[in-house]
């Protein structure tokens, strides 16, 4: 089982901080991510609706680095929600697929997505057949759900 560090919880209640910044929807979770380097220093971060309509958190923080930053391959991401292994907006690319590309090789996750808006989501389980070392912090979940109550979860 992956280990949970030191900062895991911290950079967690952060990225929770940051989903309750994403303008309210009814057709999209609201989630908030960080890029943590492997100096324990924020890299970016980023939230759902933060640039556009369809912008997701992890898309959202990665989309303000160069692709090939040698920091994201030291790099931690923590993401309020399991991130997406397919997109309703076939146009983008799944943050599970932008993850491996950026070479993050550790992600932190509170909760897994549930069948709201995609029927099975294999965020995690894509992810660690890559060699990501995935940590799920089940006990914050209801923190890192509590602004989405209004959908079905």
């Amino acid at each position: 089982m992956p280990n949970e560090t030191r900062g895991d919880r911290g950079w967690m209640r952060h990225a929770i901080g940051l989903a309750r910044l994403c303008p309210h929807s009814d057709t999209a979770f609201a989630v908030g991510a960080v890029l943590v380097g492997a100096d324990g220093v924020e890299i970016e971060h980023g939230w759902s609706r933060e640039t556009d309509a369809k912008v997701h958190a992890e898309e959202s923080a990665l989309n303000k680095l160069a692709a090939d930053d040698p920091r994201l391959s030291h790099a931690t991401l923590y993401s309020t929600l399991e991130p997406c292994s397919q997109r309703a907006s076939q146009d983008r690319l799944p943050c599970t697929d932008r993850i491996l590309a950026a070479g993050i090789r550790r992600v932190v996750i509170a909760w897994r997505e549930p069948a709201t808006f995609v029927d099975n989501c294999i965020g995690v389980e894509k992810l660690r057949e890559h060699g990501v070392e995935v940590v799920e912090l089940a006990d914050l979940a209801d923190e890192a759900m509590s602004m989405n109550r209004h959908l079905r979860l």
